[in-house]
């Protein structure tokens, strides 16, 4: 698997005038892969927002490298680099820039220089991955938040990338919201293969991913699938984050007696073996 992207040891502290203060990121390793999703959690402060600052070249490391399709990010391939990258926030009224929805994900390419013909293809190419091609002329800040964020990732993927970044982009979102933009991406990744970090601090949304990242005080404090990161149930909640809806169901079903076998990631899978062992009977 080709790698897209990389943190070799990289540290980096904010500084208040020539002050130095905590290292919002210490010593922090691990590789992404093509066709990944990896997702990074933790609580406010544990150095999640300094990471993607990092990916996306808004910040230089102290020490360490960040490695973008296996070269070094620096001040001279940064935009070469960042053209290669689909980049969502949170807030995606801060994204936008054009009067009207395909006026808005045809900014980036025009800046680009795409050409004319180019650039309608991939506007109406990239809107309809995300279903919002009955929308083309309606001005963004009369969509739904849901709706802003989809057209939000239709300007991302427009460039083509090679790997989007998500940065608590469903934060703000109700739930029928942020389901519109996880199923969005989600398809995206399994029929384009498209790479993906999302961070979050929605563990259900980490759920999706193939690998997740648990961050604490700034550093890597586990590594490993949904499944084996949040059957450190206890561990997650010492440092303020909770377990995914299904997981605490099947604890408090036990507690009050009820017998279940294995876990139970998701509410499908609870509500499945709740159905077959104790009510179809």
């Amino acid at each position: 698997m080709k790698e897209i992207l990389s943190m070799d040891n990289v540290s980096y502290s904010y500084r208040v005038g020539d002050e130095e203060s905590k290292r919002a990121v210490d010593g922090v390793s691990f590789t992404l892969h093509d066709g990944e999703w990896i997702a990074i959690v933790g609580h406010n402060g544990s150095g999640k927002s300094t990471l993607a600052k990092l990916m996306i070249g808004l910040l230089f490391p102290d020490e360490g490298d960040v490695n973008i399709f296996i070269e070094k990010l620096t001040e001279d391939n940064l935009w070469e680099k960042r053209s290669q990258m689909g980049i969502v926030f949170q807030n995606p009224d801060n994204q936008f820039v054009g009067s009207t929805v395909q006026d808005d994900v045809a900014f980036a390419l025009e800046n680009n220089g795409v050409p004319f013909e180019e650039m309608l293809h991939r506007v109406y190419d990239s809107l309809a991955q995300v279903n919002m091609s009955d929308f083309l002329d309606h001005e963004p800040h009369h969509l739904s938040g849901g709706q802003k964020q989809r057209v939000a990732i239709a300007g991302a993927l427009a460039l083509h990338p090679r790997l989007l970044i998500m940065d608590e982009a469903t934060s703000m979102l109700d739930p029928q919201g942020r389901d519109e933009v996880i199923r969005v991406v989600e398809n995206l990744r399994c029929k384009k293969g498209l790479t993906v970090i999302s961070i979050t601090h929605d563990l259900e949304e980490a759920l999706l991913a193939n690998r997740i990242i648990v961050m604490n005080k700034g550093q890597v404090l586990a590594v490993g699938t949904p499944k084996e990161i949040f059957l450190r149930g206890v561990e997650l909640k010492t440092i303020g984050l909770n377990l995914p809806f299904a997981l605490r169901v099947s604890g408090l079903l036990r507690k009050f007696g009820m017998e279940l076998e294995g876990e139970h990631m998701t509410e499908e899978e609870l509500v499945n073996e709740l159905w077959t062992s104790h009510f179809s009977k």
